[in-house]
């Protein structure tokens, strides 16, 4: 079977997401726009809000219910955006205010929801604000955490505290004071003990829902709130601690009222703007906090995004994840990918064989119960650049790490592709292959059609060099082609708002409703849920998800008329068909008592 067999026949008008109402974010399959690699109106090789505007077609099409934006706000661009200088006013590089209008009101006509980043725990060196702590303007410090140094004169820095981008998180101002980024120099970190802090973020939600944004997704949500008397600790590789065991920087319980206050800003808007947390936690419980009925919607879930190819630290990740949420009431989120990890076609071990896993873990991924993300060419199958040259190089991690081989007072100019090396089939699970963990691999700019760079990117060049091969990886290249990613991401989305058992978190809750008793593989209807187990014993969940006995490397669970069948391993395996094959990441056999699943791949069944 090829994988759009049965789309056209399943798929229906209405999404579950938008169903829903109010609830839409509840099982909403939102796309992630890296704004200056998705496309280039202007020909200046870096990607802009027209850019974004004139591609909306390609997400509605390809059946995403909103779209997050990176930030687009004024910045010097020293963290790509993230360091923000005006959170009120777009960056000419990426167009003006009436750009962003423009584009929320397009995506809007095309049944898209916008959410928008907002950057609270750091501004830029170049913030009003921080100008003015430096000039020494009374109270200004405040603002920020500033403090006298240790040691003879001052010299050492105020505590141990590492930088994320390598370093340490203080920097020293010529009166002798230090300050506190616990990012790149150029992102000193907000005090948000100060009331002028709440204050003005407040300010700034309110600008953007007044324009018309749906939410937003909260940068380093689990950051804003340091532990008092800033202690030291100990150790040195901080950035490996984070999400594994409690830091004073991170993950403070003082966080959790701002995001209620927050929580209560969005309602007075009305039922449908969300608030997501980017927020590292050491446990499923922890990050669950985040997601309380009286706090954030929604919480990514890095736990999953992290976890290797190996099916019981996937059931392990799903079962912790989804008993965390439901404990709250809240949906589970998953994502494979994003703008600051390698590439999970890459991370799953590269060439055809990460590929099919790649393809495999996002048909896993989106009959989850929940909301799941999607990072901007996943559905093209991307891999991980890894051979950029250095002087393209633009993490700052990078440039925290080694000597600068560039001006970094702009943006870099246009440049030429770079050869794609010849590709080598991995044997086996193999490391993460990026450019020592840094985070321009999986930025570099999107391939729309054509078969050489820049690919319908822009007019001319692109910011980072794309690859030579990607001609075949395009938007253009996959569309219509039955065998390709794009077009399996396609049906996938278009039955995940077709089939009733899937996308919503409650679907099936209580008595199963949806499912045919009898008809799953156990000879159940394969939801019951009328015991309201947390599924930790194999079901059924609340939300009508349940496990259900599969040999050694393979993942089997049903949820209202329909199963997911994952096979892990290299080579195939039989088993009992669970039901009629809909979809599938790679061709199955069956002669409808028996399936014989193709390795790393998944397999979608209705009954």
């Amino acid at each position: 079977m090829t994988h759009d067999s049965t789309a056209v026949q399943l798929a229906s008008s209405s999404s579950n997401a938008t169903a829903s109402g109010g609830g839409w974010w509840r099982d909403a399959v939102i796309y992630q726009v890296y704004v200056r690699s998705f496309a280039d109106s202007d020909g200046d090789g870096i990607g802009d809000l027209r850019g974004v505007r004139s591609r909306l077609p390609h997400l509605a099409r390809l059946g995403v219910d909103a779209v997050w934006l990176t930030p687009f706000y004024v910045s010097p661009q020293a963290d790509g955006g993230y360091d923000v200088a005006d959170y009120r006013a777009v960056d000419p590089l990426f167009g003006d205010l009436s750009d962003a209008d423009e584009l929320v009101r397009a995506a809007h006509a095309l049944g898209l929801r916008v959410i928008v980043d907002v950057v609270p725990n750091h501004t830029s060196e170049q913030h009003p604000w921080f100008r003015a702590a430096l000039a020494g303007e009374p109270g200004a410090r405040e603002r920020y955490h500033f403090r006298p140094g240790r040691g003879p004169d001052g010299a050492e820095p105020p505590n141990d505290w590492e930088s994320i981008f390598g370093g340490p998180a203080w920097t020293r101002v010529p009166d002798g004071d230090w300050y506190l980024h616990l990012f790149a120099p150029e992102q000193p970190d907000l005090d948000w003990d100060h009331p002028e802090v709440a204050a003005e973020f407040a300010s700034v939600l309110r600008f953007w829902l007044d324009l018309g944004i749906d939410g937003f997704r909260i940068d380093v949500a689990h950051g804003m709130v340091k532990a008092p008397g800033l202690p030291d600790i100990g150790r040195g590789a901080q950035a490996t601690l984070i999400g594994t065991e409690p830091l004073p920087f991170f993950d403070q319980d003082g966080v959790h009222e701002i995001h209620r206050s927050w929580r209560r800003l969005l309602d007075s808007y009305g039922s449908g703007r969300i608030g997501v947390a980017e927020a590292w936690a050491p446990t499923s419980e922890r990050l669950a906090l985040y997601v309380r009925p009286d706090e954030l919607h929604q919480a990514f879930n890095f736990r999953f995004l992290n976890c290797p190819w190996d099916p019981a630290a996937m059931r392990t990740v799903i079962d912790e994840s989804l008993a965390a949420t439901t404990a709250v009431g809240a949906p589970t989120t998953w994502v494979l990918s994003n703008h600051d990890v390698v590439r999970h076609v890459t991370r799953y071990g590269g060439g055809a064989r990460g590929l099919a896993r790649a393809r495999a873990a996002a048909l896993l991924m989106l009959a989850l119960p929940g909301s799941a993300y999607v990072y901007q060419g996943e559905e093209l199958g991307l891999p991980e650049v890894a051979d950029l040259p250095d002087r393209v190089r633009q993490d700052p991690a990078f440039r925290r790490g080694r000597r600068r081989l560039w001006d970094t007072d702009g943006p870099a100019e246009p440049v030429e592709p770079v050869e794609p090396k010849d590709p080598v089939e991995p044997e086996g699970q193999v490391e993460p292959e990026g450019q020592d963990g840094l985070r321009d691999g999986c930025r570099v700019p999107l391939p729309w059609s054509g078969a050489e760079p820049p690919y319908g990117f822009g007019p001319t060049g692109s910011w980072l060099p794309q690859p030579a091969g990607w001609g075949g990886l395009s938007v253009a290249a996959q569309t219509g082609d039955p065998h390709s990613t794009l077009e399996l991401y396609r049906a996938a989305l278009e039955l995940r708002r077709a089939m009733p058992g899937l996308g919503a978190p409650e679907a099936g809750t209580g008595s199963g409703a949806g499912a045919q008793p009898g008809a799953g593989p156990d000879g159940s209807d394969g939801s019951d849920g009328s015991d309201g187990s947390d599924g930790s014993d194999g079901g059924p969940y609340p939300c009508g998800m349940r496990w259900q006995p599969a040999p050694e490397g393979v993942l089997l669970f049903t949820r209202p008329g329909f199963a997911c069948t994952l096979n892990s391993r290299p080579d195939p395996v039989e088993l009992p068909a669970p039901g009629r094959p809909v979809l599938s990441s790679a061709p199955v056999e069956t002669d409808g008592r028996t399936v014989r699943l193709p390795p790393d791949s998944c397999t979608w069944w209705s009954w």
